[in-house]
């Protein structure tokens, strides 16, 4: 009854917008939108919005009476022009709550022939909404589609999505989404950014992810991913962020990564990836980030870590690490984050270290080093408690600060880079990709970060 109601007040509407527009010929001016287009908006936004008077308060939605969330470009495809609806956002930065308890994705998608942008954040939190095949394989014209932290959106995301060729950005994360990722993905040929981070999928990373020849930014992170970790990664010449982290890939990584020259983020801890890690990564020179913690690599630390010269943070953590520190580490000049916690390293401690000029976290704890730890007074002070040394029993400080406030003897906590997430640089340099309001430079990192709390959703994980 109550969609009856709706849909008559609806016609109504277009009647009277309709209806503004005849002249002094009786001729119908339809230079604002074709009334398919409109009658369909109201109801797409009548399936999301708690608002039942939407439509009465933006009959003219393009022009007289406009919503943020909905933009619109003149159409060329008439001497008339015409308005067409090509985004619609709905999210957090513009209603609280964005949606109804029973907000559903209307197939009246379908008569928006122009939507370029479809953003849908926080919406789906009650009523159960899965991916229509037929729905998400029509939308033609799509470039950005964005469904983000909607705890109620489950089922699989449907393979007919590789219909969309015009398709850019596809972020999915902070869903609950189940299945595998379809293979068809691989004939996504324009598709710059993917991410699918925080569902429930499973299976492997399909080999044809390698054919996104466009891709920029892959993130499939914090799901339960098997297998290995492709070859045809190789392929993705623009790649500038991997993050595959908290899976359960296993294997070996493949050394066709070397070839990624683009490549600024690798993350692919809290998987189940052997050694010895392939020397071809020598040829990730603009890599800034290099994340490995919580795998069995069980090998010595890379004889050619010291060659990637743009490193910022290097994290190692519980990988079963054997051998010395190399001294090479020290060539890392903008190294501001170093964590080779909880390994089994022996050997000194390389004097070396102590003369990196940006590095603001040293965590070496639960080792075993020995020796004497010969770093420049100025760097203990520096450091202070972000320095961690504990559970080295052969390793002592050839001198005591003396700022007694900034001992790294024995400092107040034991937290590794993965635990202290102040100060973890691994997870607060993850860029914010899908937050409706995308970036135009879509082979570029962006500048805004998000803080993930990795022991909270480590516990979702188990």
């Amino acid at each position: 009854m109550a969609s009856s109601v709706f849909l008559f007040l609806v016609g109504f509407l277009v009647f009277l917008v309709a209806a503004e527009g005849v002249g002094g010929g009786g001729r119908v001016d339809m230079s604002v939108m074709e009334q398919e287009e409109l009658f369909g908006l109201f109801e797409v936004m009548g399936s999301l919005l708690e608002d039942p008077n939407w439509a009465q308060m933006h009959p003219l939605p393009c022009t007289d009476t406009p919503w943020p969330g909905v933009e619109c470009e003149v159409g060329q495809e008439t001497e008339t022009p015409i308005f067409h609806v090509t985004k619609i956002h709905v999210g957090p930065d513009i209603l609280t709550p964005p949606c109804k308890s029973s907000a559903q994705i209307s197939p009246s998608l379908l008569k928006l022939p122009y939507l370029k942008t479809l953003s849908l954040i926080n919406c789906f939190t009650k009523s159960s909404v899965s991916l229509s095949k037929t729905l998400f394989g029509s939308l033609s014209s799509l470039e950005n589609l964005v469904l983000e932290s909607n705890p109620s959106l489950s089922g699989q995301i449907p393979s007919t999505l590789s219909n969309i060729t015009s398709l850019k950005v596809l972020c999915l994360l902070q869903n609950s989404l189940n299945g595998e990722i379809p293979k068809e993905i691989g004939r996504l040929v324009n598709l710059q950014q993917i991410d699918i981070s925080y569902n429930n999928l499973s299976g492997s990373i399909p080999e044809e992810i390698g054919g996104l020849k466009s891709l920029s930014i892959l993130d499939l992170s914090w799901n339960s991913l098997q297998g290995m970790v492709p070859y045809s990664m190789g392929n993705l010449q623009f790649l500038e962020k991997i993050d595959l982290s908290w899976n359960r890939l296993q294997g070996r990584i493949p050394s066709d990564l070397g070839k990624l020259k683009r490549l600024v983020l690798l993350d692919l801890s809290y998987n189940s990836l052997k050694g010895p890690i392939h020397e071809n990564l020598s040829g990730l020179q603009q890599l800034q980030y290099l994340i490995m913690e919580g795998n069995p690599i069980n090998t010595g630390i890379p004889s050619f870590i010291g060659e990637l010269m743009k490193l910022t943070v290097l994290s190692f953590s519980g990988c079963g690490l054997t051998g010395p520190i190399p001294s090479t580490i020290s060539n890392l000049q903008n190294l501001t984050a170093l964590s080779l916690d909880n390994n089994s390293l022996n050997g000194t401690v390389p004097k070396e270290l102590g003369t990196l000029p940006n590095i603001n976290t040293l965590n070496l704890s639960q080792n075993q080093l020995y020796g004497e730890l010969l770093f420049p007074e100025d760097f203990f002070i520096r450091l202070g408690q972000r320095l961690d040394t504990r559970g080295n029993k052969g390793l002592s400080i050839n001198q005591q600060p003396q700022n007694k406030k900034t001992s790294t003897r024995f400092p107040a906590t034991n937290k590794t880079l993965s635990e202290d997430h102040q100060d973890d640089d691994s997870q607060n340099m993850k860029p914010t990709l899908c937050n409706g309001n995308l970036s135009s430079n879509t082979h570029g990192l962006h500048q805004n970060f998000w803080l993930h709390s990795s022991l909270q959703a480590r516990d979702n994980l188990s």
